[in-house]
């Protein structure tokens, strides 16, 4: 497969999922499954500012394929990191807002339905997109960051899938422990937001040399 198709078959995996996530968010009252809803639905777009930056880079000619390639996946890093931060963010806020006010009533059982589901799915999405970096050989220490956004994005969501789950099982089995909902969503939403401060920083240190050189 292509880096392209690869690409592909996540971007449908993200559609395919977004509208069950927020249903069930919204009906079971997971602050959890309702942010991995959004969170899917910002990585389709991500997803699409990827292959964006892939078609693009194809077409510059100016500085090369090799840099222009390196540009244009370092601004679609940059833009998917950016939002899927600002996102994790809200998220945070809305889980610390929700302990400290008190929890509504979590449906357990729908939120481990969905979730048990989207984990294996997203985990396969991951898997694909992995592939792409053992199959690039010449990408070495400049692996294409726009995938490695996606790829980020997807165990992001695999991990995040399978915690909500077993989150959504303690509910069931207690018929309460509803604060495990936001405590969860808390903490998924730091170590997304750590890792993507990272891949951030990484995208504007390979940007600048680009850009003191278009400047001089």
């Amino acid at each position: 497969m292509s880096r392209t198709q690869r690409l592909l078959v996540v971007l449908v995996l993200n559609l395919a999922l977004v509208a069950g996530l927020v249903v069930t968010g919204v009906t079971a009252h997971s602050l959890a499954v309702l942010a991995a809803g959004s969170d899917y639905l910002l990585d389709a777009a991500g997803v699409g500012v990827a292959l964006l930056a892939i078609r693009l880079s194809a077409r510059r000619a100016g500085n090369g394929p090799r840099q222009g390639s390196l540009n244009a996946s370092s601004v679609a890093a940059l833009i998917n990191s950016g939002w899927l931060l600002a996102l994790e963010v809200l998220v945070a806020a809305a889980a610390i807002d929700r302990l400290i006010t008190g929890t509504p009533d979590v449906d357990g059982l729908p939120v481990l339905v969905v979730s048990g589901i989207a984990a294996p799915a997203m985990a396969g999405g991951a898997l694909v997109l992995r592939r792409d970096g053992d199959d690039e050989e010449d990408e070495t220490d400049e692996h294409d960051l726009s995938v490695a956004a996606v790829l980020l994005d997807t165990i992001a969501d695999a991990t995040a899938a399978a915690g909500v789950a077993a989150t959504g099982a303690i509910i069931l089995a207690t018929g309460g422990w509803y604060w495990l909902d936001p405590a969860v969503a808390l903490a998924i939403a730091v170590v997304v937001s750590y890792h993507a401060s990272a891949l951030i920083r990484k995208a504007v240190t390979r940007l600048r040399p680009a850009t003191a050189e278009s400047a001089g």
